[in-house]
């Protein structure tokens, strides 16, 4: 059963870093980069990224209930870790940080960068916008702790 929980936990977490990844080093700059005006490019990323937020917690949910499910396994623990912190910062991003921005957003009504560098709203903007990029980095980083623990516990196997 340990075996087979790997066999499942570790491509789930696989799929959706890859996704993560994707999404981060491609989409989102290409996005910033082709489309005529950054609020187009912005309402772009921002119908993308609460799928990766909920899929990265249904994975993560789906990876601590295998591991759960898989008492003695080598590096558990460590999955089991990851898997919390993944569930914690997507939902964090998702339904704390998201619904944040999009207050910012309505409050300026125009773009970003029609506003003032010095304009309080575009700091607040992008600090969230920070915030929400370090819940996603702790959640891919999450889910390389999954892969990378177990792929040493399928290692560790006679």
């Amino acid at each position: 059963m340990r075996q087979a929980s790997l066999l499942v936990s570790l491509p789930l977490a696989a799929a959706w870093l890859g996704a993560a990844l994707l999404f981060a080093a491609a989409v989102a700059p290409a996005a910033f980069a082709v489309l005529p005006a950054r609020s187009l490019a912005g309402a772009l990323v921002g119908r993308v990224l609460p799928v990766l937020f909920v899929t990265g917690l249904v994975v993560g949910v789906m990876v601590a209930a295998l591991e759960a499910s898989s008492a003695g396994a080598p590096f558990r623990r460590w999955r089991l870790g990851a898997a919390a912190a993944m569930i914690v910062a997507c939902a964090v991003a998702q339904f704390a940080v998201a619904p944040r921005i999009e207050r910012v957003r309505e409050d300026i009504g125009t773009s970003i960068e029609a506003l003032a560098p010095d304009d309080a709203r575009r700091a607040a903007f992008g600090r969230l916008h920070a915030v929400s990029v370090g819940w996603m980095g702790l959640a891919m980083l999450a889910a390389g702790v999954v892969i990378v623990s177990g792929a040493l516990a399928l290692r560790a196997r006679p």
